[in-house]
């Protein structure tokens, strides 16, 4: 789970000087100039793939005589308070779906990027990955994600071909399949990735011929599922593509919190990997009410509804559930149930987490 502490300090010292070497370049030259190793060029005969696909039925769930393509699940995450109980929470959920109908889910990694082993090696299956060098990382705590896929990658040994890259605060509602095909990833589209919208700033980091801005797909590198030969291609270009955009200040503004998300979706891009764009891969609630087809429960937002029901999205409900209220300690165990009218989403979560905690030993602790 871990390497010697020579072997750290060599890759550090490594990593530190490609860093600073990146920047300088970077703040002086095209972006192109920046990318670690050779870069597939996107070939003239990628195919363009719709804004939105949905991925064929009988391909990906229905054919019980497919030779099963398993991917390992990868979840970053630091050893906060608020990032372990919502690992606890996801592994439980993992576990439990694992083994169902139509999963294609291998093994499970947590990559603790904290640099030091925690309380919970025994629990989860763990990696531990070194922070960035200090300062690096400029204030962006998030810049250490794909760091520590980088080492993951390198350091680890995955026997599975494909990686589904999750998060803590996902909840696993069903078995996955591989939903990738043909080569192409599969992907949870965000709204709020709008690469045609920042055409002008993204083309210092994806240049001209590299083809049409629409090759950046709306994504950011979660929930994705994607080769481990084309993730192993990614992950260091996605990690100087998000260290060059923090220290563009024009990039930085627009893209603030999603910044490494686009890092991702550039760095995919650079590399033609396409993605199939799985609008059913997650849900968020409270805006999506319903789990319908979906595999994961995102809860990124905070669900807050008066006692008849009714959403107060913005304002503290007389109910409310909001992960954020949990950030330096555990929800407690049998959390009370939404009132009568909540949506099904926001009540199936709730069961879900309260069904965590009862069974996950020393919880709290």
């Amino acid at each position: 789970m871990g390497c010697t502490n020579l072997f750290f300090m060599v890759v550090i010292s490594f990593s530190a000087a490609l860093i600073t070497y990146n920047l300088l370049i970077s703040a002086n030259a095209s972006f192109k100039q920046d990318l670690p190793g050779p870069l597939n060029p996107i070939s003239s005969s990628r195919k363009f793939i719709d804004p939105v696909i949905k991925m064929p039925f009988d391909k990906s769930l229905s054919n019980k005589n497919k030779q099963k393509r398993l991917f390992h699940t990868a979840v970053t995450a630091s050893d906060s308070v608020y990032n372990t109980w919502q690992t606890r929470i996801m592994y439980y959920w993992f576990k439990k779906m694992k083994n169902g109908e139509n999963s294609e889910m291998g093994g499970f990694t947590r990559i603790l990027h904290s640099g030091k082993e925690d309380a919970f090696m025994d629990e989860i299956p763990t990696f531990v990955a070194q922070l960035l060098p200090p300062g690096v990382d400029q204030g962006y705590i998030v810049l250490n994600r794909p760091w520590a896929f980088v080492q993951w990658l390198q350091q680890a040994n995955i026997e599975e071909d494909y990686i589904l890259m999750a998060e803590p605060d996902h909840v696993i509602v069903k078995p996955i399949p591989n939903l990738s095909i043909d080569g192409l990833g599969a992907a949870f589209p965000f709204f709020y990735i709008e690469p045609k919208k920042y055409e002008t700033i993204l083309r210092r980091f994806f240049p001209v011929q590299k083809g049409p801005i629409a090759h950046i797909d709306p994504i950011g590198n979660s929930p994705v599922i994607v080769g481990k030969e084309e993730l192993k291609k990614i992950a260091p270009t996605w990690m100087n593509v998000s260290l060059a955009m923090k220290k563009d200040p024009e990039a930085d503004k627009a893209f603030g919190w999603v910044l490494e998300m686009y890092g991702y979706a550039v760095a995919s891009a650079l590399h033609g990997v396409g993605n199939i764009l799985y609008k059913e891969f997650m849900i968020q609630p409270p805006f999506d009410r319903s789990i319908g087809k979906s595999f994961i429960i995102h809860y990124t937002y905070g669900c807050d509804y008066d006692m008849k029901g009714k959403l107060t999205y913005g304002k503290i409900g007389e109910w409310r559930f909001d992960k954020r209220s949990f950030d330096n300690s555990y929800p407690p165990k049998n959390l009370p149930l939404p009132p009568p009218g909540v949506p099904e989403s926001v009540v199936t979560l709730v069961k879900m987490v309260n069904e965590a905690t009862a069974n996950i030993p020393n919880w709290g602790l």
